[in-house]
């Protein structure tokens, strides 16, 4: 299953010395997802649910050691697992679980389709998922999102979006600016541009500069102030823990003072944070 992947370099000279795997989940040792279903059925069975064991399980487990066990449940009990955590979690924590075991095309389809959807479209979003992902992750998000909803995104997008936003937005998808230095984007954003536009523009010149650092920001915007923007801060959990967490939690350490564990765990509670605590992984 494909990761996540960043954006390109700004500098196309200097190709990036490889640094190892920046995520913070790595593969559990001989995880088995049979054995993994049977932990989550009885976590969910009898008196009370077991939060603490689905907890465990899920935050030790990469997104393809998670996936296969919709399918291994099914096969096993003949159930949902999927309608099985709905109906015995709630809140932000139920939504992250759920999250948790889509595929990363699935997840982000689904994510594209909200910001869509919801009153008032989330552009932020659009521009976050599609600055952010390959030109090979959006062309499988693209279909995965056709075979769910019945169009594309470049539809979906042209009809929810106006004008030079939606140029924008389109041509995000065949990932026309990654191919541009930064200076060249910037360039363009200084011609005639304004309001959305121009605040849409500056994020992807962020996104494609520095990935972890426009993630950082986004995650700080996520929960400062008043109420915690969940969507976004599940959404970027949840994508980035096996791409560059590590770099997100240093670029965010270096940002605002202080590590984003801190942060979390101030601003969440309850089996939510303890979930996104793992995603995390690690205080710095």
């Amino acid at each position: 299953m494909p990761g996540y992947g960043g954006g390109v370099p700004s500098n196309p000279q200097a190709p990036q010395v490889p640094r190892g795997y920046r995520g913070s989940i790595k593969d559990f040792p001989g995880a088995d997802p049979l054995k993994d279903v049977e932990v989550l059925r009885k976590a969910m069975k009898g008196f009370g649910t077991d939060e603490n064991a689905i907890i465990e399980l899920l935050g030790n487990r990469t997104i393809k050691q998670r996936v296969p066990l919709v399918a291994a449940y099914k096969t096993t009990y003949g159930k949902d697992l999927v309608k099985d955590l709905k109906s015995e979690l709630t809140g932000d924590f139920e939504d992250l679980v759920i999250a948790m075991l889509k595929t990363p095309s699935q997840f982000d389809a689904s994510e594209l389709r909200a910001a869509i959807k919801g009153a008032g479209t989330d552009e932020a979003c659009l521009i976050e998922i599609l600055s952010s992902r390959s030109n090979a992750e959006i062309l499988e998000i693209n279909r995965v999102y056709k075979s769910e909803y019945g169009k594309t995104l470049e539809d979906a997008i042209s009809s929810d979006t106006s004008g030079h936003f939606r140029r924008l937005l389109v041509s995000l998808f065949f990932h026309e600016y990654q191919q541009m230095t930064g200076r060249e984007i910037e360039k363009s954003i200084c011609r005639e541009m304004s309001g959305n536009l121009e605040s849409g523009m500056v994020a992807v010149v962020k996104c494609i500069k520095n990935t972890p650092a426009y993630f950082a920001e986004r995650l700080q915007k996520s929960m400062k102030g008043a109420g915690t923007k969940d969507r976004t801060l599940i959404r970027i959990m949840v994508s980035r823990s096996e791409v560059d967490m590590l770099d997100i939690r240093q670029e965010y350490l270096k940002a605002y003072g202080k590590s984003l564990y801190t942060t979390i765990s101030g601003d969440t509670s309850g089996d939510y944070k303890k979930l996104l605590l793992k995603l995390c992984g690690g205080n710095d």
